[in-house]
């Protein structure tokens, strides 16, 4: 049985800003493979909750990769999957 998959409005307007700014430097077929990498990772996800790590950021709190260049952060309820925000890797994490 799969949860349900919900976004954060910081997740959506991350995800279209990622796939713009792939479609703008490589072109559509890249931003489409981009964005069906990502909802089939989403997806799953879905199946299985608890297949990426934990994070730091709270004990239902998970990072996922979707490429070696961006990850999300999705959070773990009772009957959901919360996407909550795209995170480049190429980017430093503030101190």
């Amino acid at each position: 049985m799969s949860l349900k998959i919900l976004f954060t409005d910081e997740a959506s307007e991350m995800l279209v800003s990622v796939v713009a700014f792939i479609e703008n430097k490589w072109g559509e077929n890249t931003a489409k493979k981009f964005l069906d990498s990502a909802y089939q990772t989403f997806e799953t996800v879905a199946r299985q909750p608890y297949l990426f790590k934990a994070s730091s950021l709270g004990k239902d709190i998970r990072i996922g990769l979707i490429n070696k260049n961006c990850s999300f952060y999705y959070q773990v309820t009772d009957k959901n999957i919360i996407i909550l925000f795209l995170w480049d890797n190429r980017q430093k994490a503030s101190s």
